[in-house]
């Protein structure tokens, strides 16, 4: 075991897949030479050389396009979009050939292409560099969705999905890129080191991709969250006084819908969260699975905490982000009603 942040965890995981598969290759915008923007590619291009860790143009749906091409013939590659607003340019790649491929040609080629990204706000990044479009991407057939809330899962999920045979959008919370978000809003992004590491194993293992986690077992009520929200939800929990269970979706396709339920089904009441937008966000897809499956089950209406439908401010970046209190409100509301 060792203490690892989440930058940490993903490069080991990126450094044992490169060791262990010849066909795995990394390509992206400066993520060979400088190590990527957050580092999470440092020391990789010098350990394994120029023809297994790419650095490309700035053009996102050439990164993409040559990744399917990559993946078409017979390599693993992991396709790094160095922030994940600027990954629209390559969505037609995405939607049109790489989450189609394997379906197009009744199984006859598939490409096993993992596009990481970094998404979220909570580092002062303004509107084009805070973004968190995963349910986009949920909303597409053929296409895996994960973004794990810590080092430990963050290693164990990316290893399965480079070894994964279908494309997996991997999105990656830059908020606790370097630890757990302790749930103050106020407390500065910068210096980043600041932030508790958590415990990972060194050496080769996986988390599937098809599991959510329990995070804190509870009776009163259930919280559905994923990425930073998980430990902004923890923070709120306590503020509240809530014996709430926190579950961690992890993998929003596919989703683990028995977890998810059966949690709902035990505490009767339910608050999903999340970063981004509300309108048409992932935490909808969330409340409509409760709702069919555990509608006999409820006590109160299922409540969401989500971000604001505009672009992400720069100027009032924590009125935006969902924090501890405006969560524990909603765990109040739920809790107090009929």
């Amino acid at each position: 075991m060792a203490y690892m942040n989440m930058v940490q965890a993903l490069n080991s995981a990126m450094d044992i897949m490169l060791q262990r598969d010849p066909r795995v290759v990394i390509l992206g915008e400066d993520i060979g030479y400088f190590g990527g923007v957050f580092r999470v590619t440092d020391g990789l291009q010098r350990k394994y050389g120029e023809h297994r860790v790419l650095d490309t143009p700035i053009a996102e749906g050439g990164i993409i396009g040559a990744a399917i091409g990559m993946g078409v013939n017979g390599l693993k590659p992991v396709a790094e979009i160095q922030f994940a607003d600027y990954i629209y340019p390559g969505f037609d790649q995405v939607v049109s050939e790489l989450a189609r491929l394997r379906y197009r040609t009744a199984g006859e080629f598939s490409a096993p292409v993992t596009i990481r990204t970094p998404c979220g706000g909570g580092i002062r990044g303004g509107q084009t560099h805070s973004q968190s479009p995963e349910a986009i991407f949920t909303h597409v057939s053929g296409i895996k969705v994960v973004m794990p809330s810590n080092p430990y899962d963050a290693k164990g999920l990316l290893i399965s999905a480079i070894e994964d045979d279908d494309p997996v959008v991997f999105f990656e919370p830059k908020r606790i890129y370097n630890g757990p978000f302790d749930g103050d809003p106020h407390k500065p992004a910068v210096p980043w080191t600041s932030h508790p590491k958590g415990e990972v194993p060194e050496g080769y293992y996986t988390v599937p991709m098809s599991r959510a986690e329990i995070v804190r077992p509870g009776n009163d009520l259930t919280v559905l969250t994923y990425g930073t929200m998980v430990h902004v939800v923890e923070a709120a929990v306590r503020m509240a006084e809530v014996d709430a269970e926190i579950v961690d979706v992890r993998t929003m396709v596919p989703l683990d819908v028995d977890t998810l339920c059966t949690s709902v089904c035990k505490t009767g009441r339910c608050v999903v969260v999340h970063e981004a937008t509300r309108f048409g966000g992932f935490g909808a897809e969330l409340v409509a699975t409760v709702q069919e499956a555990c509608f006999w089950n409820l006590e109160a209406p299922i409540q969401r905490v989500t971000g604001w439908d505009t672009p992400y401010p720069h100027a009032f970046e924590w009125e935006y982000f969902p924090g501890p209190a405006r969560i524990a409100q909603a765990l109040k509301s739920v809790m107090e009603a009929a």
